[in-house]
């Protein structure tokens, strides 16, 4: 009798583990945690201009002044000295695409352009996240264009940093 009871309780115990194994995990990205982890500097812009598909030219922008964006576990983000300019701290919210490959930021920069603000990171592809590297591409970056409409692309290259805590 009691190799009838053992004989039943391991197919038992194997169906409960597949029930439990099945259920619908929830969502188990590191992206955020990548991003949240310490502070990213800007190491370098590129801007790379095209008509339809055929690349003209590519410039890269330099500056002589430290520029940070932080993310928070909250959904906030700020962003210091946008576009090589001192300024107040521009402070947004942030938030991911279902399939983690686009940053929606809210966030409202001083810059030099006609306008003087801009919200540069509304929608930035995520096209490099690592754990001391992230590059974004933001600018006329839709999937769609005739072959003969000029495009702008910025590709932003940050690096990770320890944040420094002065007292």
């Amino acid at each position: 009798m009691k190799k009838k009871i053992k004989f039943w309780c391991l197919p038992a115990l194997v169906l409960i583990a597949f029930a439990v194994n099945s259920c619908k995990k929830t969502d188990q990205s590191n992206i955020p945690n990548l991003l949240t982890i310490r502070q990213w500097e800007l190491a370098s812009v590129q801007v790379y201009n095209y008509i339809g598909d055929t690349q003209m030219s590519t410039d890269t922008v330099t500056c002589d002044t430290t520029q940070i964006f932080k993310f928070f576990k909250d959904g906030s983000c700020t962003y210091t000295n946008f576009d090589c300019k001192i300024q107040p701290i521009a402070q947004g919210k942030y938030s991911l695409s279902d399939t983690k490959l686009t940053l929606f930021a809210d966030m409202t920069c001083l810059d030099n352009s006609t306008t003087g603000s801009s919200k540069p990171f509304a929608n930035a592809q995520i096209s490099n996240l690592g754990e001391f590297s992230m590059v974004l591409q933001t600018g006329d970056t839709q999937a769609y264009y005739t072959s003969n409409q000029p495009r702008t692309i910025y590709r932003w290259g940050f690096i990770r940093q320890k944040e420094v805590v002065t007292r």
